[in-house]
């Protein structure tokens, strides 16, 4: 895993993105919906017999948009 330090402005955008912009949760939630109907028309395409040159690629970003939603909400909650 890459470890790369954010600079101070980085920060401070982020801070303020999630703090006062959009709400964790919400965010979650369209994460993980933008990540199904992207795999929805990956597999509907991949049917019809195309062949998606991008797949691996496709698989990290679904991978790893799945874990941001998981950091910002989980969906799985544990009590």
């Amino acid at each position: 895993m890459a470890t790369n330090d954010l600079s101070e402005e980085t920060e401070k955008r982020l801070l303020d993105f999630f703090n006062n912009v959009i709400d964790a949760k919400d965010l979650a939630k369209a994460i993980r919906q933008l990540n199904y109907a992207i795999a929805l028309v990956v597999m509907r395409e991949d049917e019809k017999g195309h062949i998606y040159a991008q797949k691996e690629n496709l698989e990290k970003g679904f991978y790893w948009l799945n874990e941001l939603a998981e950091i910002l909400h989980p969906y799985l909650e544990v009590e």
